[in-house]
């Protein structure tokens, strides 16, 4: 890194600053001594053409369809891996052996409890609130029960507080289904698997046992793979701001979660899902394909393309194999399901939408799945963040471990009034 030399130019005056090299990808201008020298910030909204910081975490090649974690690419750890073992991967550095895998297993498995104090948040809301709301609000919370992990100077506390971020969300956001239905909070079992022991506490009752149909286990395994971490997105992003102010772990969690919420960001799968519910049966799918070609109609095919990928989502190639087995599992008859299908089919088959790239992306295919499975909408941003959790975690590690890291401070381009004297009101 920094063997390589760009040149500016500002109001005459030569500036040379750094290129900075990584394992792969694009290369990077080093900007930090720019304003030092020049008096002068760059413009860059959306920070879209900005590395932030440095990771060894997650890479994305848009234009090829690539997503790997610490160098594996996603559709292997989806296919082959679990999440649990991908957890370990992001937090870690390397895939677990056995020992280690099971010794985390253990430690997330006896973390997944929450205090019992804690159920006393719940019924602070109001019935009806959004699971989302209850998510970021009962999070936030954590930090007055978990004194002893967060000092985060620490690394023996960080990685308490990573550990009981990871094993509660899934605790907390059954419980915020739970508690929307008005059904009785379920404990977890010490014998199920992380994601066999969510669906337990979300779909059980007290009064029978669960029985978790390995179908659907092994769908929402992938789901949680398939979200656990995408590089610098808005949320993480969120995450990594909050924590460069010294922030305690569970506060920045939360704040990704109320970064997450938004409907262009972890809102995605649920706005697919309510578009398919509009078309409603298969003989209405060639009008709205008319209206989406239709630049003057507002009408918009949600779950199609995606900001970062210019190619097949390598996400969306897992979760359509998911959703094939799921549906035919389960057996829904919903015609949305049938519209999901044949769509599907035409997206790849059309010169429209192959010529604009525009191929179905991981959300159009996960809000089928969520959907089949029995989850209202209201629940598929939560479920988002409990798979995200994971990745916000191991960035944030990363983040404070990392010398480097200063107190997150974007710039601006100022256009409002310049300095003017105050008028007293009986004179303006």
């Amino acid at each position: 890194m920094g063997d390589k030399a760009a040149k500016l130019e500002v109001e005459g005056k030569d500036l040379e600053l750094d290129v900075l090299s990584g394992t792969t990808g694009p290369d990077v201008i080093d900007i930090r001594k720019l304003y030092g020298q020049t008096g002068k910030f760059t413009y860059d909204p959306g920070f879209t053409s900005t590395a932030s910081c440095e990771s060894k975490l997650t890479y994305i090649d848009g234009d090829a369809g690539v997503l790997l974690h610490r160098g594996y690419p996603i559709d292997q750890l989806a296919e082959q891996s679990n999440f649990m073992e991908v957890a370990y991967l992001l937090l870690n550095g390397e895939l677990p052996d056995r020992k280690s895998l099971d010794s985390f297993n253990n430690t997330i498995t006896r973390h997944t409890m929450v205090h019992e104090q804690l159920a006393t948040f719940y019924r602070g809301f109001r019935r009806d609130a959004h699971p989302m709301a209850i998510l970021c609000g009962v999070v936030g919370a954590l930090s007055a029960f978990y004194h002893d992990s967060t000092d985060i100077t620490d690394p023996h506390q960080r990685m308490i507080a990573s550990h009981r971020l990871i094993a509660k969300m899934p605790t907390i956001a059954a419980m915020a289904y739970k508690y929307s239905i008005g059904q009785p909070f379920l404990y977890p079992k010490n014998d199920l698997s992380y994601t066999a022991n969510f669906l337990r506490m979300t779909f059980g009752v007290p009064a029978e046992e669960y029985v978790v149909d390995p179908v659907v286990e092994a769908a929402m395994d992938r789901i949680f793979i398939l979200h656990a971490d995408h590089e610098q997105n808005a949320s993480t992003s969120t995450v990594r701001l909050a924590g460069s102010s010294g922030a305690n772990p569970f506060a920045c969690i939360a704040a990704g979660i109320a970064c997450l919420w938004g409907p262009a960001h972890g809102g995605a799968n649920e706005a697919a899902l309510n578009m398919l519910r509009e078309i409603g049966t298969p003989d209405r799918i060639s009008e709205y394909i008319a209206r989406a070609k239709d630049k003057d109609d507002p009408f918009r095919l949600m779950g199609f393309g995606h900001r970062v990928y210019k190619n097949y989502d390598p996400r969306a190639k897992v979760m359509q194999k998911t959703a094939n087995e799921v549906l035919d599992k389960l057996g829904v008859d919903d015609p949305i399901f049938d519209v999901a299908r044949e769509l599907e089919q035409i997206a790849l088959s059309d010169p429209y939408f192959v010529d604009k790239k525009l191929y179905p992306n991981v959300d159009f295919y996960s809000g089928v799945i969520l959907s089949a499975i029995g989850f209202p909408t209201t629940m598929f941003t939560v479920l988002f963040a409990l798979a995200r959790t994971v990745g916000w975690v191991a960035q944030w590690n990363e983040m404070i471990a990392d010398p480097a890291q200063k107190i997150g401070r974007p710039r601006q381009l100022y256009t409002g009034p310049t300095e003017r004297d105050y008028v007293p009101v009986d004179q303006r």
